[in-house]
């Protein structure tokens, strides 16, 4: 049997690297497409930041900053690391959650996200399990992200105890309840 050059055996290792990676990331996709898809129920769920809104694999849902009127400004990359909440249909409501809050955006790929109180949903992908809440307070892809109440408010941990939010003021004077 040849001995491979060290030459060869890059070129052969290069590129069935980047076939594995393309599967890895094309496997994750398709998890995170189907573990949002067709039955896109939303539901409500004790965790350390109080009660919040889970997608129906109970992991946290959160809204971003950044989106306006209803339309999600998170495509591309933002949404590899912030999955949207996809529906194929009309997504319901579990326990707690208003069914007359919830409803649906056309993204720009054409599939439909759903939305809670006009916010687009996203999960985290480095939340691991359901109830983690580690994208909370994380600024990503030019704003904050927050996990939604019931109310289908930001819930933004305080700094310490009995210290109310903040809020800020953008350029054009806007009072935004995103520190």
């Amino acid at each position: 049997m040849k001995r491979l050059t060290r030459a060869r055996r890059t070129a052969i290792a290069l590129p069935l690297a980047t076939i594995v990676a393309a599967i890895g990331f094309l496997a994750a996709g398709a998890f995170a497409q189907s573990s949002t898809g067709a039955a896109a129920t939303v539901s409500l769920r004790t965790t350390k930041l109080g009660a919040i809104l889970v997608a129906p694999n109970g992991r946290t849902l959160y809204l971003f900053a950044k989106d306006r009127g209803g339309k999600s400004s998170c495509n591309g990359g933002c949404a590899a690391y912030w999955p949207p909440l996809l529906a194929h249909g009309k997504p319901t409501a579990g326990t707690g959650v208003k069914a007359s809050l919830l409803g649906t955006t056309k993204r720009s790929n054409g599939s439909m996200q759903v939305t809670y109180a006009k916010h687009p949903l996203y999960t985290f992908a480095l939340d691991k399990s359901a109830g983690q809440t580690t994208g909370e307070g994380s600024s990503n892809f030019g704003a904050k992200w927050w996990a939604v109440s019931a109310s289908g408010a930001a819930v933004v941990k305080a700094a310490a105890a009995g210290t109310p939010p903040t809020t800020t003021t953008t350029g054009g004077g806007y009072s935004s309840p995103y520190p």
